[in-house]
């Protein structure tokens, strides 16, 4: 599997709210900035809807790359959500966490990586699976600077 994922409890405790550019953010042509932001958002509020069931992961390793999950980004999972055939998940496998897509059919599930030097998965009856937790938000870094 080679993917390691360290999972952290969150703390809503604390709100940082911070500007918000309401007006969106053209991905086209530029438009005038705005002069002031006057609405804040919380990230705490925005991204986690079940504080109780909600973790924070770390990605470590390659085999999502495909799907723009790389290694040291920050998952956001959802143990309260009902796991559905092509959601990305946090399995747990044969004692190890790993992050893939889930297929589930009546006769099979299956964990599929989005990085193609990456096997599926077929899990066998001889397997302990525990599909951990949906994830909700990747958060990675924008900036190719360290």
């Amino acid at each position: 599997m080679n993917d390691k994922i360290t999972i952290s409890t969150i703390d809503i405790s604390t709100s940082l709210p911070l500007p918000l550019a309401d007006a969106g953010i053209k991905a086209g042509f530029p438009s005038p900035a705005q002069d002031y932001m006057d609405i804040a958002i919380d990230l705490n509020q925005e991204l986690v809807r079940h504080p109780s069931t909600t973790f924070y992961g770390r990605v470590r390793g390659d085999s999502m790359q495909d799907a723009h999950v790389f290694d040291g980004d920050i998952l956001v999972i959802d143990k309260s959500l009902e796991p559905q055939s092509g959601d990305m998940a946090v399995c747990y496998i044969d004692g190890e966490f790993t992050i893939k897509y889930i297929e589930v059919t009546e006769n099979r599930v299956s964990l599929i990586p989005a990085n193609p030097l990456y096997p599926t998965i077929n899990v066998t009856a001889d397997q302990d699976l525990i599909i951990w937790g949906v994830v909700t938000y990747v958060i990675h870094k924008a900036q190719k600077r360290r």
